[in-house]
């Protein structure tokens, strides 16, 4: 049967995971799709616009990597917006369903009175919501706040933001339904009210390479976890392969080598870059990354089996792993091949703080495994292919590095 995955479940998926870099940030990308939506709603443009615009501003900050760049963000006058807007747009452009998005996100923050002629009335939508929702104090009443915001607001009609729409704003700022339905709590229900949009259906291979972008936004926050999920996933989707798994299946272990460590999201950088290892603060922490990647996935209708075998990569056979403890058959045979796609990933590449293992260590340390941790079957079938797999790990990372390195410098210039 072939896969269709909703496009907005999966954007909102990755919105929610890049909300776990700073919880001063945490539904900021949600409030702007939701306000970006009803000033578009306002204006009476096409349902086709409002969904870019929606996409747009649910994934408008995503190229803000790092939670600095992330908290300048929040600032009404940004001295610099302009790197994190390019890298996003530079992360989707060449997706094939996001295209007219990443050109929205690329010129969100561009002023009406300094415009260019490429600007998109998107953008100006989103750069409108986009301050509404950092001038509203989440810690506050927010009614309470509207003359205040306003006043701010409206002087920059024609100079920050284009003045055709004023008309709009105000005609939304005028109900306090609009403020209240901002801040409310539970606006991860926001697909449902955005239920007037076209469904986007994406199939496999669409997938594939949606949770490629995820990837990136996973593992380029850190020149040291640059090549982790390309690594993880070539090893899984071939190991997958060897146990006689569907061509489909091998693509969704792929799409979950891909997703594995998006709740890494929620681990700060000089975590992930420590060159030591962990004291005990440090690794529950890091521990909590494999429940976010759960919880963040299975609002994704679909993707169960795929969040599954994403999820448990650190849950062990006998039941010592976390975070849910899964022992046994407990754990299908997917998450067992993604924990040792994982492992050995890891023990075969270069850390923080220490060298990648030689082939005799990491046979070691995976038979050690084996004995009561890792599937023993999926532990042999590597070892007995071990050249060959490690060989295509080493190709992929490797094409990962180069990646890394040209996105490093074109975000640059």
């Amino acid at each position: 049967m072939e896969m269709k995955i909703s496009m907005l479940d999966m954007i909102m998926a990755l919105s929610a995971a890049t909300d776990l870099i700073s919880p001063f940030v945490s539904g900021h990308h949600k409030r702007v799709a939701y306000i970006a939506y009803n000033l578009s709603k306002q204006m009476g443009l096409p349902i086709a616009e409002q969904e870019e615009i929606v996409i747009a501003g649910a994934l408008h900050d995503s190229g803000a990597l790092s939670l600095e760049e992330r908290l300048h963000t929040l600032n009404f006058e940004d001295d610099y917006p302009y790197l994190h807007a390019e890298i996003g747009y530079r992360l989707f452009k060449d997706f094939d369903h996001l295209t007219v998005s990443a050109s929205l996100i690329r010129h969100h923050h561009d002023r009406w009175d300094i415009r260019g002629e490429s600007t998109p009335m998107g953008s100006y939508i989103l750069h409108l919501a986009d301050r509404i929702d950092v001038l509203i104090d989440k810690n506050r009443e927010v009614l309470g706040q509207i003359d205040g915001i306003n006043s701010q607001i409206e002087p920059q009609f024609g100079h920050m933001f284009m003045p055709g729409l004023r008309d709009a704003y105000r005609a939304l700022a005028a109900k306090e339904s609009f403020w209240l339905d901002i801040i409310f709590k539970p606006l991860n229900d926001i697909k449902r009210r955005l239920s007037l949009l076209e469904p986007m259906p994406l199939n496999i291979d669409s997938l594939s390479d949606l949770t490629d972008i995820f990837r990136h936004i996973i593992d380029f926050r850190s020149r040291f976890t640059a090549t982790h999920s390309a690594g993880v996933a070539t090893v899984a989707e071939t190991l997958s392969r060897l146990f006689g798994f569907t061509e489909q299946q091998c693509h969704m272990m792929k799409i979950a080598g891909h997703l594995h460590d998006l709740g890494k999201l929620a681990v700060p950088e000089e975590i992930l870059e420590k060159p030591a290892e962990l004291n005990v603060h440090e690794f529950n922490i890091m521990r909590s990354h494999t429940f976010h990647t759960y919880r963040i996935l299975e609002s994704v209708k679909g993707l169960e089996e795929i969040n599954e075998w994403a999820s448990f990569h650190h849950e062990r056979i006998n039941g010592k792993g976390y975070p849910f403890h899964y022992k046994g058959s407990e754990l299908s045979l997917g998450a067992r091949i993604m924990a040792v796609a994982d492992v050995f990933t890891a023990i075969t590449e270069d850390r923080p703080y220490r060298k990648a293992m030689d082939k005799n260590q990491a046979i070691k340390t995976l038979n050690y495994m084996a004995v009561d941790s890792l599937d023993g079957d999926a532990v042999s079938t590597l070892i007995f292919n071990f050249d060959k797999i490690n060989e295509e790990r080493r190709h992929v990372q490797s094409l990962a590095a180069e990646e890394y390195d040209d996105f490093q410098i074109s975000s640059a210039e």
